[in-house]
């Protein structure tokens, strides 16, 4: 029998080895990567079954990763496993087309039990938090800040780089696209939220959770 296929995505490399070591005897470890890019083009080249994920990650988060991963790997199941035990991050893990969402503190067995729920069909949410899908309650609407600022999601990539740091030239590599289009996206962001300034720009990424504070500065 096939063992499921999992391809591993965290920041932390403790973290990563320690869900490696726990994972590797029952599931086929395919890759581990750490950050959101680099999930998106591990993903299309690995060929996962399952994702398993964080929220905070550099170079895009989590959540926009699920964004890309949902349109583009319909069949991939995504589950996260991150810090964040607020329910409104796990409305928006499942909005943006989640299928399970577990703790780092979380039990091994609680993990593994996941996994194999998301394989067959399923949903799963950790039992250390106590979440009821809201059915589409706007209330639950604003763990990355989408409902409320209304921004593309390429928009969003390129404010979540620019509060990383990022410049221009950096952005413009990573996103594949050029530095005169960069400054365009810039522009519109600062005119959608109403901000003068990239210092803003980065309060406002941490406020709305599009970066986490650990995160601030990632530099290349």
């Amino acid at each position: 029998m096939r063992r499921t296929r999992l391809l591993l995505a965290d920041d932390h490399t403790l973290v990563l080895a320690g869900i490696r070591k726990l994972l590797e005897n029952e599931f086929e470890l395919v890759g581990v990567v750490e950050d959101g890019q680099a999930l998106l083009r591990a993903a299309e080249r690995l060929q996962p079954d399952v994702i398993l994920l964080d929220i905070s990650m550099p170079l895009l988060n989590g959540i926009e990763a699920c964004r890309h991963l949902a349109r583009s790997m319909p069949d991939v199941r995504i589950v996260f496993l991150t810090m964040h035990a607020d329910e409104v991050y796990v409305e928006e893990a499942f909005r943006a087309g989640g299928d399970g969402y577990l703790l780092k503190r979380s039990a091994v067995a609680e993990l593994t039990l996941a996994i194999h729920t998301v394989m067959r069909g399923g949903k799963y949410v950790t039992r250390l938090i106590d979440w009821t899908e809201s059915g589409g309650d706007e209330g639950h609407r604003n763990a990355m800040g989408e409902a409320s600022v209304g921004l593309t999601s390429r928009q969003r990539e390129v404010l979540q780089l620019v509060a990383e740091g990022k410049a221009n030239k950096e952005i413009a590599a990573l996103l594949h696209v050029s530095e005169k289009t960069v400054d365009y996206h810039k522009y519109c962001i600062k005119r959608a939220l109403k901000i003068g300034s990239t210092a803003e720009l980065t309060q406002f990424a941490i406020k709305h959770h599009i970066i986490g504070i650990e995160e601030e500065p990632h530099k290349s």
